[in-house]
């Protein structure tokens, strides 16, 4: 039986009534209300209601026919709202709050603006103008690259004379092409751009084919094409400490010149006579830097160019199918970390999306990982999880969409310099800490109240700190690779294995400075390339090694040897300095590699005319060092007329299609290039 019954509605109205139809305010909140409650035939009786309470209640979803035809105010506070479409029901609605629906996210903010013509408040901010931008200037848009799309795509693959079942297939293939490839705004509004994508093709096909698609179109006004495009959110920020909030304030540092870049390869670099004016070598990237931010300073001071940045990661698609290919598209939103704060940014934008600080810790490293949670009614939706560690030896676990880090693990009682999902195992993160081990934990999946349950699966032990680890992409489950303060080491982690804590299996020797071998020397960069060619630094200054998994890991059986020769494929140029971790990265989609130096600079090199004959049997080494394909140099960047000097480039990372490359720095400046 229903909890609401008349007796109840009239008892709940403000202020009493003995009519449902007198009914303007109901206050139905802590009533412990599911959706199967809210009865359209008891409803469709509060024909003057205007303001509706239903918060602190446990609703999943609206019903689709409630029939409140005046209905203005709704709070939906502390609910387990999973979907916000139903709204449109409510034509009329200015005002409405839905805060502390976890499952709720940027994109279902924007559906309800598109949706609500006369929303005016949400969660209690005004949203006016944004709103219009969503209606008008992102649909025109949306509209023209659909619109362009079937054009180009699809328009001539129907005949004059078509079939019912060639419209159907047609139908078909368009509406996934479409939603595959048309991207628009920051990739947090992904799965509001595919939905609209999908309604305005459904919309295209009615109209240019004539097909009853069941669709309720929404009247699009046109917008003067000078009105800027906002990027605010209509979220409130979250001022705590240990939780996440949209738009912290951040500075954004100018450059003095903001010209493209055109720096040749090896600009302002000495080189020896073969290394100079060969083909491959002139290649010109030309990128141009989008963004210099500010955002990760102590108490968000402006006058803070200490804090060193560190770490970097692009936040993965949730999408399915062809999607997941790199080449296909990628996100444009990267977590970045340093200091006290880890930040999400819109790579294009600039805008800062999420910001989390915990006062006592400095943030070393963060990733990503999707995990697949059972939400209500065991339904199941995936989520991307962040994994944030630094001095403190605690990984919190951060679930970005719903702004709140549900958790943490104690991983270590000294520093995580590094973490690391698997690949191929959703909740398998790898930690390597200052006390000398990598432990593989299995961080669990939470349930709808965020319990999880934490596990250590496994300890590695190092000779020496580990400072970057990068798990073998054929095995992933079987080996993994650590770079250390003494050398380079490979280690067994196939869970079959009865042993939880284990020595490395292989150390691996790379030549000196003096023509010999040597296991000892720091690492403090490694990466794989592919399947197979390893980059790292740094046996000695001014140099990159590539080198071999498989031709140097298959001499292990030959001796069963606990030291190996690394199978050195190429050296690349790099700057003759002797400082430690300014670390590097690789784009494997593209075939590049990635590294920054003590003087601002990113050495960029495109090794795709390498790579094929690496992958042969008979590989040779290459005879001389590989120069970079390209420099960026810092530009000349003032703050307060002052211009800021000394900048180390600590890592370097670019998204899959090497469209946006980030660059994190020792003055509390993260930049952000773009690739032309």
């Amino acid at each position: 039986m229903s909890k609401i019954t008349t007796e109840l509605l009239l008892e709940r109205a403000v202020p009493r009534s003995t009519r449902l139809r007198k009914i303007e305010t109901l206050n139905l909140s802590k009533l412990q209300l599911k959706t199967g409650d809210l009865d359209p035939r008891l409803f469709s009786r509060l024909r003057h209601l205007q303001k509706l309470d239903l918060s602190d209640n446990l609703l999943d979803k609206f019903p689709n026919s409630l029939t409140l035809p005046d209905l203005r105010v709704l709070n939906c506070n502390n609910n387990k709202l999973e979907d916000v479409t139903a709204l449109k029901q409510f034509p009329l609605l200015e005002e409405l709050t839905y805060e502390n629906n976890v499952y709720l996210t940027l994109n279902d903010d924007y559906k309800v603006m598109f949706l609500l013509q006369n929303l005016r408040l949400l969660n209690g901010k005004d949203i006016t103008k944004l709103a219009n931008h969503v209606r008008r200037v992102n649909s025109r848009k949306l509209t023209s690259k659909v619109t362009a799309h079937w054009e180009k795509f699809f328009r001539d693959q129907l005949p004059e004379k078509y079939t019912a079942e060639q419209v159907k297939s047609i139908k078909k293939k368009f509406l996934k092409s479409v939603q595959t490839n048309v991207v628009y705004g920051p990739s947090s509004l992904s799965e509001f751009t595919r939905w609209r994508v999908k309604m305005i093709a459904e919309e295209l096909l009615a109209c240019s084919l004539g097909l009853d698609l069941g669709t309720d179109p929404e009247s699009e006004e046109m917008m003067d094409e000078n009105e800027e495009e906002s990027t605010e959110s209509p979220r409130e920020a979250a001022g705590d400490v240990d939780q996440v909030g949209d738009f912290s304030s951040y500075v954004t540092v100018t450059p003095s010149k903001r010209k493209r870049n055109h720096s040749k390869p090896g600009s302002g670099n000495k080189r020896s006579k073969t290394q100079a004016n060969t083909k491959e070598e002139a290649e010109d990237v030309s990128a141009e830097p989008l963004h210099f931010l500010q955002c990760h300073s102590k108490g968000n001071s402006r006058e803070d160019f200490k804090t060193q940045l560190w770490s970097c990661v692009f936040e993965p698609l949730l999408d399915c199918g062809a999607r997941k290919d790199p080449i296909v598209s990628s996100s444009r939103t990267v977590a970045t970390c340093g200091g006290e704060s880890v930040c999400l940014i819109d790579c294009e934008t600039g805008t800062v999306l999420k910001k989390y600080k915990v006062a006592t810790e400095e943030f070393f490293s963060v990733a990503w990982t999707t995990l697949t949670m059972v939400i209500s009614d065991s339904r199941k939706k995936s989520h991307n999880i962040l994994a944030a560690a630094g001095r403190r030896g605690i990984v919190k676990l951060i679930h970005v969409a719903a702004d709140f880090c549900y958790g943490e693990i104690k991983a270590h009682k000294k520093p995580i310099a590094t973490v690391c999902f698997s690949p191929t195992r959703e909740t398998h993160l790898f930690t390597a800490s200052y006390d000398k081990r990598i432990a593989l934990w299995d961080i669990g999946i939470p349930d709808c109240d965020y319990n999880f349950k934490a596990s250590q699966l496994l300890v590695l032990e190092a000779l020496s700190i580990p400072l970057r680890i990068a798990l073998v992409p054929t095995c992933p489950d079987q080996y993994l690779l650590a770079g250390c303060e003494g050398g380079c080491f490979a280690w067994n982690i196939k869970l079959d294995k009865e042993q939880k804590s284990r020595p490395f299996e292989a150390v691996f020797q790379f030549p000196d400075e003096d023509g010999g071998m040597t296991t000892s020397h720091r690492v403090d960069g490694l990466a794989f390339l592919n399947d197979d060619v390893i980059v790292s630094k740094s046996s000695k200054p001014g140099c990159i090694y590539l080198w071999s998994w498989s031709r140097s890991f298959d001499t292990k059986g030959k001796g069963c040897q606990r030291t190996i020769s690394a199978v050195i494929l190429a050296e690349l140029e790099w700057s003759p300095t002797d400082l430690s971790y300014l670390t590097l990265s690789t784009c494997p989609a593209k075939d590049y590699v990635f590294c920054g130096d003590e003087k601002g600079s990113v050495w960029m090199y495109n090794l795709s005319n390498y790579t094929t004959a690496w992958t042969s049997a008979k590989g040779k080494r290459s005879d001389r060092r590989i120069p970079p394909t390209q420099i960026l140099k810092w530009p000349e960047l003032r703050d307060n007329g002052e211009q800021l000097t000394e900048v180390l480039i600590n890592n370097v990372v670019s998204d899959p299609t090497f469209t946006y490359l980030v660059v994190l720095t020792s003055v509390n400046i993260t930049a952000i290039w773009k690739k032309s």
